[in-house]
């Protein structure tokens, strides 16, 4: 009886072969394919009882690369690496196509063996016999290239994202340094104004009016927001871009929480005679939204207008009703506007234009309120022309009834 190998393609050891026909057959574990696959190995069975060739199995399951090499695109597949060319017959009818393609692979193993015959013995330094690697062993070296290829580029890929991550972290620190010493000083005026026109047995603040003692505390708190707000968007971009962020959805008056965020940012505005011009419907739905992550959405947006529009320009806040399950919220202002160019690229983390290197920041608002309008499964978008302004708009789900 001829000799008949069987074996999976290992790479733990060289595998060298004499059999002049040597078959590959692809393998998966879907049920369907098991059947198939049982009826090509036995018919491969009684073939050898005449024919010598080597036959090895590979499941695509646990070589993905092996079929990767061969350029698979189905399973079953049986494959003839040896004699050149090689071929490979796929599909529900492997059996039928082996029985017509046989004798002319025999035909083609006799015409090699010849040509072998006629070939001088190749001998080595010590006089030795050397018989030439298996083919099926050189297409493993092939696979495990491209497996340490792929591994390779992957490496690559995390070093420049660690390298990216460590040049941001040193950026943030210096810029965090800055952009803090401004809130944390008028902050600390106002308190130890206070605290030095306090007495502490009358109860009362001297020499100051009731009306700067509001103004005051207002600074005050309005500077904590603002350090909060820094704090708050740097431990959101340390979740990293593939963390979901997480929501709490529930019933909210989206124009009542622009008013208050308004509100609170008003201080600002006044400072820069910005004027403020609302456009929101009395009868605007209510959104289905978590009502602390959207107001951080406006807060970024509503920051952006008032950071880029000039003294005596104008902010625009409209609603709109688009349809019955959504509602659109737009934030328009008259400054410079965005660069066409640039639209696509400035919701990406990090993320400035080049105009912005010398304003505080850290370019990744817009990142975060891409990623909170996304995990309520509305959309945000802008519209600029440069030197006409910035309009962003955003979408969010309107709470059923």
């Amino acid at each position: 009886m001829l000799k008949h190998d069987y074996m999976q393609v290992s790479q733990d050891q060289p595998i060298y072969s004499e059999a002049p026909l040597q078959l590959l057959l692809f393998v998966d574990g879907r049920p369907k394919s098991r059947q198939q696959v049982q009826r090509i190995r036995a018919y491969l069975k009684e073939l050898q009882a005449e024919y010598s060739f080597e036959q090895q199995i590979i499941d695509v399951g646990q070589q993905p690369y092996l079929a990767e090499h061969f350029k698979l695109v189905a399973t079953p597949a049986l494959i003839k690496i040896h004699p050149e060319p090689r071929q490979i017959l796929a599909g529900s009818n492997i059996i039928a196509q082996l029985k017509n393609w046989w004798p002319r692979w025999q035909s083609a193993v006799e015409a090699y063996l010849k040509l072998q015959e006629d070939l001088q013995e190749r001998i080595d330094d010590n006089g030795r016999i050397t018989s030439p690697k298996s083919t099926i062993r050189s297409v493993a070296v092939s696979a495990e290239l491209i497996r340490l290829s792929d591994e390779i580029f992957r490496l690559k890929q995390e070093k420049e994202n660690l390298q990216e991550q460590l040049q941001f972290k040193d950026r943030v620190i210096a810029m965090l340094a800055h952009d803090l010493r401004n809130p944390l000083t008028a902050a600390a005026i106002a308190i130890e104004t206070l605290q030095s026109n306090y007495n502490l047995e009358t109860g009362q603040f001297q020499r100051l009016k009731p009306s700067m003692t509001a103004h005051l505390l207002k600074q005050a708190r309005s500077q904590a927001k603002i350090i909060d707000k820094m704090i708050t968007d740097l431990l959101e971009v340390g979740r990293g871009q593939d963390t979901e962020i997480p929501i709490l959805p529930q019933k909210v008056q989206l124009g009542k929480l622009c008013l208050d965020v308004i509100e609170e940012l008003c201080d600002r505005c006044t400072s820069k005679s910005q004027l403020v011009e609302t456009d929101i419907p009395n009868d605007l739905p209510y959104v289905y939204a978590d009502p602390e992550r959207i107001r951080q959405v406006l807060v970024n947006l509503l920051d952006n207008a008032i950071k880029y529009t000039p003294e005596g320009g104008k902010i625009s806040i409209a609603g709109l009703h688009r349809t019955t399950q959504k509602v659109q919220f737009s934030i328009g202002d008259t400054g410079p506007g965005i660069p066409v160019e640039n639209r696509d690229h400035i919701f990406e983390n990090h993320f400035r234009l080049q105009r912005d290197e010398g304003t505080d920041g850290y370019g990744i608002g817009l990142c975060l309120c891409q990623r909170i309008i996304r995990a309520h499964y509305g959309q945000i978008w802008v519209d600029s022309a440069p030197n006409s302004g910035a309009w962003f708009h955003f979408t969010l789900p309107v709470y059923p009834c």
